[in-house]
């Protein structure tokens, strides 16, 4: 049957795929729009499957949260190259996954992949984008936040041009400590804390770094008996180096901790929770 060019361009808008694309999945449909992309999808899961090895280190990562702040999320959607992440039609893509996990606010990743998404689950979203796009496409990771009413509000901040997203979990909710929340958010995205303060550190990660401080001490010819507390004090070290609330402020210049910080704007402001998630 006889293809308009106002099918294909339909098509090509329901679908994003190339006009070549939408016309052969048109004409093998004989018409039929929603057989055509039926098609377009085993398309893109044919070639997700071929790519399947293929590096996907590119993509953006978006951050939200909802408007009363009481909940956040972070996912980063992949792909294999800069050129297409810097794209406007993925990043929409991967506003619109943001929105669906913001809405429905699964538990795990593996959920939203199973959540539905424009007539078809996510997961199969992303393979028939595989195959528009001609590239890899994953959703690499999802987190999230939420506080109860009245227990604090979480904020978000997207970093280099989607290249990382965090959400901040503040105890105390009101405007006059937006500002705060998002520079301890862009605190976070430039030093990678690996917690919030020394309690939220694997004690497994704690005994491997005394374990190092008291080899360390041992090399350098110390009594044995004073490689225990040599040690804790190299363990502090890390503590303040890796752990948010104990870490110099960035914007201080060392002059003082991201607590001070968030004291000077309240003295009961502190940070609940983060969660931080970047390419690479």
């Amino acid at each position: 049957m006889s293809i308009s060019a106002s099918d294909v361009k339909q098509l090509r808008d329901q679908t994003g795929a190339g006009m070549m694309d939408c016309k052969k999945a048109l004409t093998e449909a004989n018409g039929d729009f929603s057989k055509a992309i039926e098609i377009l999808r085993k398309k893109g899961q044919k070639l997700s499957a071929k790519r399947a090895d293929r590096e996907a280190k590119e993509g953006v990562v978006i951050a939200k949260t909802t408007p009363n702040k009481n909940k956040g999320i972070i996912i980063r959607l992949s792909c294999e190259t800069d050129f297409v992440a810097k794209g406007e039609g993925f990043i929409e893509l991967a506003d619109g996954f943001a929105e669906l996990a913001l809405k429905e606010l699964p538990e795990t990743k593996e959920e939203l992949l199973n959540l539905p998404y424009e007539g078809m689950s996510l997961a199969e979203k992303i393979e028939e984008q595989t195959g528009v796009i001609g590239e890899k496409v994953e959703l690499t990771d999802y987190a999230k936040i939420e506080t109860e009413a009245g227990q604090g509000q979480v904020l978000p901040y997207i970093h280099m041009g989607y290249r990382a997203g965090v959400i901040v979990a503040l105890n105390l909710e009101g405007t006059e400590y937006e500002e705060a929340g998002k520079n301890v958010a862009m605190q976070v995205a430039a030093m990678n804390p690996i917690s919030v303060d020394k309690d939220g550190v694997d004690s497994s990660v704690v005994e491997k770094e005394m374990e190092i401080g008291m080899e360390i001490a041992r090399k350098e010819g110390k009594p044995e008996a004073m490689l225990q507390k040599i040690a804790e004090g190299k363990l502090n070290k890390f503590f303040k180096e890796n752990t948010l609330l104990h870490q110099s402020y960035v914007k201080a210049a060392g002059k003082e901790s991201v607590s001070d910080y968030l004291k000077s704007n309240h003295p009961d402001l502190t940070v609940k929770a983060f969660k931080h998630i970047k390419l690479g």
